[in-house]
């Protein structure tokens, strides 16, 4: 990558060295120099009060004292020369034979040596500190001299030679470089080496962000630091974790939103062909009720028995309109849930029986028998009133369809936990394409037998209405001799319960 953080980093750490190594080198030029002056300037004045403070008490007669002096003066390559007010060395660290002392002697006691004012480093009454690089007997040699009087009036002088601060600072400032190189070029390879244990994680987690990116939240943040980049991997699968179930939770709204969008549609297509299939029922019976009443005002027959007649067919139309809006608002009822179900327990053979007695007339019109098969007494739990509908719609639907030899049967069958309820009419088998709509509202397989008879289409959606609040199961089956219509209970406590949670 052309701007990688380790490229980056490396880049940094040896700009930020390169900075570091020229900053020393300028200081070390500038003032190393300085530095050193000031500090044998320090320890120039540290001898001269040791030495007064020894003059003061015994007169430098401590030759212990004496010694660790001159001892001192020696590691730290200083010449002293001490002289008394007779003009006697007391105190010397240079042999008379040596140049040095009587250069010293000379331009140092004698006042022979002309101090320029830009050289003097320190003074004060008792002495003067400055430097010097004139030449004398022993050549061109630059010295940090001091001279003046102690307390009891003796001269001194000393003085250190200076190495060449230029030399040493351009020595130093040499060493500083192939160090420096050197460091440079050792720290790029570590902080090339070492950088990857940090570009790594960073390297993993812009990984992951991308498998978030493109919605994969398996992929998780695998190190277990704990630093700051350990916190954000973790926060990483955190979001990944919360991301994932957010949008595990929009796909759930959107799919409800969807149901709902097409709850709304198949609601508006259901209310569209409610419209059209009840404006066409009632288009028939209006259109009589309408004629006939015409007819009666208009006196076209007469005789009683034609006016009878005319009375007769506006009354049965309108029973069959009264029969249908009542049929339409028990299913509207049932198919919005604003009908409540009550579950109760009783004996489906007794209600069966008391069904069959009130359709008796029926049966009769249509020269049919009707057969019970079953126990003395089987126990249900369903809503009774709900029951005795769907009985009714079946065993009416057995009614007007049964032909052939004109049997009627009706079983009811226990099994473990449920009963079948079965009406079965002899006749024409239903055609199979007709099957899977036999239960739409107002859908007619013989739509002039039906009308023939004055149903509309309504009993087999009303039956479906009430077995789905069951929720139990229904259906229909062809034989060769006729059709059975069928439906089931529980029979059990357990199941009822858990079908009433489920209405719940």
């Amino acid at each position: 990558m052309k701007y990688s953080v380790r490229k980056q980093m490396t880049v940094v750490f040896i700009g930020l060295f390169v900075f570091i190594l020229g900053a020393v080198l300028i200081i070390n030029t500038g003032f190393l120099g300085s530095y050193y002056l000031s500090h044998k300037s320090k320890d120039l004045i540290r001898t001269y009060n040791e030495i007064d403070r020894l003059i003061q008490e015994d007169g430098l007669t401590d030759e212990e004292a004496m010694e660790g002096i001159l001892l001192r003066t020696e590691r730290s390559n200083t010449d002293l020369v001490v002289v008394n007010t007779s003009g006697n060395a007391i105190l010397s660290t240079l042999s008379r034979d040596d140049p040095r002392f009587k250069e010293m002697m000379i331009r140092g006691l004698l006042g022979l040596s002309v101090i320029s004012p830009e050289k003097v480093i320190s003074e004060n009454d008792n002495y003067t500190i400055y430097w010097t690089d004139n030449q004398g007997d022993s050549g061109n040699v630059e010295y940090l001299k001091m001279w003046g009087r102690f307390s009891d009036g003796s001269w001194f002088v000393m003085q250190s030679p200076l190495a060449s601060i230029r030399e040493s600072a351009s020595l130093a400032n040499r060493f500083l470089i192939y160090l420096g190189g050197l460091g440079i070029i050792l720290g790029g390879v570590l902080v090339w080496l070492f950088s990857r244990r940090f570009t790594r994680p960073v390297m993993e987690l812009a990984r992951l962000s991308q498998e978030m990116a493109n919605l994969n939240f398996d992929a998780k943040y695998k190190g277990r630091g704990c630093d700051e980049i350990g916190i954000l991997g973790s926060n990483f699968n955190r979001m990944s974790a919360q991301l994932e179930k957010t949008i595990s939770e929009l796909k759930s709204a959107n799919n409800e939103l969807q149901k709902d969008i097409e709850q709304k549609e198949k609601v508006e297509k259901m209310r569209n062909e409610f419209l059209g299939n009840v404006s066409h029922e009632l288009k028939t019976p209006i259109a009589l009720i309408q004629g006939y009443a015409e007819g009666l005002k208009e006196g076209i027959n007469d005789d009683p028995e034609s006016r009878e007649f005319y009375c007769d067919v506006i009354m049965d139309e309108a029973g069959k309109m009264n029969q249908m809006v009542k049929n339409l608002l028990t299913l509207n009822q049932l198919e919005f849930g604003s009908d409540e179900v009550q579950f109760e327990r009783f004996d489906i053979v007794r209600l069966v029986r008391g069904v069959i007695a009130s359709c008796d007339i029926l049966v009769q019109q249509v020269e049919a028998e009707v057969d019970l098969i079953s126990d003395e007494c089987v126990y249900v739990w369903a809503d009774e009133f709900k029951t005795e509908q769907v009985v009714r719609n079946y065993l009416t639907n057995a009614i007007h369809h049964v032909e052939n030899e004109k049997r009627i049967e009706v079983r009811i069958i226990k099994k473990e936990d449920t009963v079948r309820v079965s009406v079965f009419n002899s006749g024409k088998p239903i055609p199979e394409e007709d099957i899977p709509r036999l239960w739409d509202k107002f859908y007619k397989v013989d739509k002039a037998h039906t009308r023939e008879y004055g149903g509309n289409g309504i009993g087999l959606s009303i039956v479906k209405a009430i077995m789905e609040s069951f929720r139990q199961k229904y259906g229909v089956e062809n034989f060769d001799n006729g059709v059975s219509f069928w439906f089931e209970l529980d029979a059990k406590t357990d199941n009822i319960l858990g079908a009433a949670e489920g209405q719940a």
